[in-house]
């Protein structure tokens, strides 16, 4: 009788593969130096307020637009960049970068008040909180038929 290893079939092996070369070091390695724009979105218990905080190095207040569209905030930077050299071998050389980030807000928000503040590459908006009215209980009568 042949000595023969049965080995345990795993239906996720290749998804762990992909999983830990897109995590590795290596993956990234073209990408090295690029430092890609974060997003933190946290609540001010203290103020009764939401913040949210873009980090947007590189970009100008110009570069930027903060609006609300259908209850949601939305964060757009876009730049670009053209450089003509006649010197170099090359006749135009652009660049550009984006940024967009949509925010769906607690209803709670009030909209009327967002303020915003670029500083230091950071964009900072703050978005004010209202209390929600108390749900206003409604009484229940007795009907004709029903005992008291």
């Amino acid at each position: 009788m042949a000595n023969t290893s049965l080995k345990r079939f795993d239906p996720f092996a290749e998804l762990n593969a992909l999983q830990q070369q897109f995590f590795s070091d290596d993956w990234f390695t073209p990408f090295k130096g690029i430092s890609m724009p974060t997003t933190d979105v946290y609540t001010d218990e203290k103020n009764n307020q939401l913040i949210v905080e873009a980090h947007l190095p590189n970009f100008s207040e110009n570069d930027i637009d903060v609006h609300m569209e259908n209850g949601a905030l939305v964060v757009q930077a876009q730049k670009h960049e053209r450089e003509e050299d006649k010197d170099k071998k090359y006749v135009v050389r652009e660049s550009s970068s984006n940024f967009y980030r949509r925010i769906q807000l607690p209803e709670r928000a009030n909209t009327d008040k967002i303020e915003a503040r670029l500083d230091e590459g950071v964009l900072k908006v703050t978005v004010p909180l209202q209390e929600l009215p108390a749900p206003k209980k409604i009484a229940i009568t007795a009907g004709k038929n029903q005992k008291k």
